[in-house]
């Protein structure tokens, strides 16, 4: 539709151009000029859409800007010397006038070229943000200097060509050979008219083309700001895309090769902190009775937990980056048991009083071996969620837990979500001083905590994600 807007302008510029520069066609009918006009450039865009598909459309979007900037060149090119040519076969006119309208025709051509063109490019930009299409650009590198000199030097060129046709026509065509002084001021009125004509066209034309080269350029920009953005708040999988070869497309390539080595050594990062957990937590389980499949399957539990409580009132604080951050600390919540004494984290059957009151200090070793960590990394959001597993998994609901007794919400929420999982794993294993409960006796014993050793939203998560819990259980179980 744009196209064939220009094309009609360009026919409509061109039909009024003709009659100011050849006397020729300003004699002629003008229904006949500018029918024979409008049907050259409807013909132009009728070859235009036939073209378009097998050389621009069907090709890599980084390239349809360049060959549809070439291909519409050269169908003005086409048009400018049918609307030349006509004029000197129809009406007789001479061929030097034929000469002024091509050039008129192509200058007007070449500028709609341009914003058709970048007009594509916004089209490619956009529909390569929506795929998440990163093409790696190819070709000659041409600068935005060089294009705006080349923008620059075309307005000369065709301005001068125009302008100087304009003052042969009306100096020279139209007033007498030796003419007088009120000649010459009609004449100059005449020029000043039709250099006004011919200025505002040449004018309107390249602001157009400088409008849309701003209107890509905010768009970049747009996207740039929006990737950084997107970047800041975690998600490295934003990218800018690259679809010129110049010093914007260079930038957005360099942006995304940023992102993607930023996004390659966060994802190492993860991992080596991935394992360094899982190593911490399966000494500390080597010194226990259990096995670390413990680990595996309580931060599952806890993940499924947190997933389905976020589908009711927690959702603000259990987001997807909350739930990720507590199952990555869930494998810490028995760190603290490193400093209880082998003899009582090992005996094998049931503590005494004085051996229990050691035990219930695992939670605060625990949490002060993170807060060493803390003091000497700084703060971060992973060791405060592993911090307040460790401490609190062991509060009850009742307040009769330890380390602190607390009681209700005043428990954080991830240690309540752990409270559910440890327990119901230390239930359906076997031991040395127990056996295995089964799912159902493991479940009776969660309903009759409901309320005073579990939160009551925690058992009700539990009761509609039971069967993951059985999954889970089965898949990571100990090995007899």
């Amino acid at each position: 539709m744009r196209a064939l807007v220009y094309s009609m302008i360009t026919a409509a510029v061109v039909a009024l151009y003709g009659t100011r520069v050849c006397p020729v066609i300003e004699a002629a009918s003008r229904v006949h000029w500018v029918s024979s006009l409008v049907l050259c450039f409807l013909a132009m865009c009728a070859l235009r859409a036939l073209l378009l598909p097998p050389t621009v459309t069907s090709h890599p979007g980084d390239a349809q800007s360049l060959r549809q900037l070439a291909l519409d060149q050269i169908l003005y090119l086409l048009a400018a010397i049918v609307a030349g040519i006509y004029p000197v076969l129809a009406f007789g006119a001479p061929p030097a006038n034929g000469v002024k309208v091509f050039v008129g025709a192509v200058a007007l051509g070449f500028f709609f070229s341009l914003e058709l063109a970048l007009q594509r490019e916004r089209t490619v930009v956009v529909e390569a943000r929506r795929l998440g299409i990163d093409w790696r650009l190819e070709g000659a590198y041409l600068p935005v200097t060089r294009k705006f000199g080349f923008l620059a030097g075309a307005c000369v060129v065709f301005t001068t060509l125009i302008v100087a046709a304009v003052v042969i026509k009306d100096v020279h065509e139209n007033f007498p050979l030796t003419p007088g002084p009120e000649y010459w001021a009609v004449a100059m009125s005449w020029v000043a008219k039709d250099l006004l004509f011919v200025m505002l066209c040449l004018t309107s034309a390249a602001t157009l083309v400088i409008s849309s080269f701003a209107t890509n350029l905010r768009l970049f920009f747009g996207f740039q700001s929006q990737a950084m953005d997107a970047v800041s708040k975690g998600n490295l999988r934003a990218r800018v895309p690259v679809v010129s070869n110049d010093e914007f497309g260079s930038i957005a390539k360099r942006t995304n090769d940023m992102i993607s080595a930023l996004e390659e050594r966060t994802r190492d990062l993860a991992t080596t902190q991935e394992v360094t957990i899982i190593a911490l937590a399966s000494l500390a389980e080597t010194r226990d009775n259990e096995t670390g499949n413990h680990i595996l399957r309580t931060q599952r539990y806890v993940r499924v937990l947190a997933e389905q409580m976020a589908k009711g009132p927690h959702a603000n604080l259990l987001t997807s980056e909350y739930i990720d951050l507590l199952y990555q600390s869930a494998p810490l919540h028995d760190i603290g048991k490193v400093g209880i004494p082998d003899a009582i984290l090992l005996k094998p059957g049931k503590l005494d009083a004085e051996e229990f009151d050691i035990m219930k200090r695992h939670p605060q070793y625990g949490h002060e071996a993170l807060q060493a960590a803390v003091k000497r990394l700084g703060p971060t959001s992973f060791l405060h969620l592993a911090q307040e597993v460790a401490l609190s998994h062991h509060e009850k609901w009742d307040g009769g837990g330890y380390p602190n007794g607390l009681k209700a919400e005043a428990i954080p929420l991830s240690g309540r979500l752990m409270a559910l999982a440890d327990v119901y794993d230390a239930l359906i294993c076997k031991r040395v001083y127990k056996r295995a409960f089964s799912h159902e006796e493991t479940r009776a014993i969660i309903l009759e905590g409901r309320g005073t050793h579990f939160d009551p939203e925690v058992v009700e998560a539990f009761l509609q994600e039971e069967a993951k819990f059985l999954v889970i259980a089965a898949e990571f179980s100990d090995a007899e």
